[in-house]
């Protein structure tokens, strides 16, 4: 079921909203930055993203192919969504980072199903061998 959530920073300076469906799934990838940062992240249609406000505090890291955006404050170093185009996962898309939704309920959490990516080896459609530490 798709419901909005509002989500931000750690610092409160960027703020957004979010129209997810948790039964359709969230992701755990183990790529250098995402095993880094034990992301968590539900993939977005851009139409499905507002950011409400700080777009000015966002820095941009980017690597490798340059086809992702992982932004983050510039005060707090809170990195709640990134942003790219990536035709092998369908286009345009913003990864939110899902312990950065302010008003999830915890039962959604817990039920929503994880799917499991082996970016380590650019193999982004199976799972990795290892995902215990995911």
């Amino acid at each position: 079921m798709l419901n909005t959530y509002r989500g931000s920073c750690h610092c409160g300076a960027v703020t957004f909203e979010a129209d997810v469906d948790f039964d359709a799934g969230t992701g755990k990838c183990n790529c250098s930055i995402c095993t880094k940062r034990r992301a968590w992240n539900v993939l977005l249609k851009p139409d499905q993203f507002r950011l409400l406000s700080g777009g000015e505090a966002l820095s941009d890291y980017q690597f490798a192919t340059k086809s992702g955006h992982h932004r983050f404050c510039a005060t707090c170093g809170c990195a709640p969504f990134g942003d790219g185009d990536v035709p092998e996962i369908g286009g345009a898309f913003v990864s939110v980072a899902v312990m950065c939704l302010d008003d999830v309920p915890l039962q959604m959490l817990e039920s929503a199903p994880v799917r499991y990516a082996d970016g380590r080896h650019d193999n982004w459609l199976n799972e990795p061998a290892e995902k215990a530490i995911l």
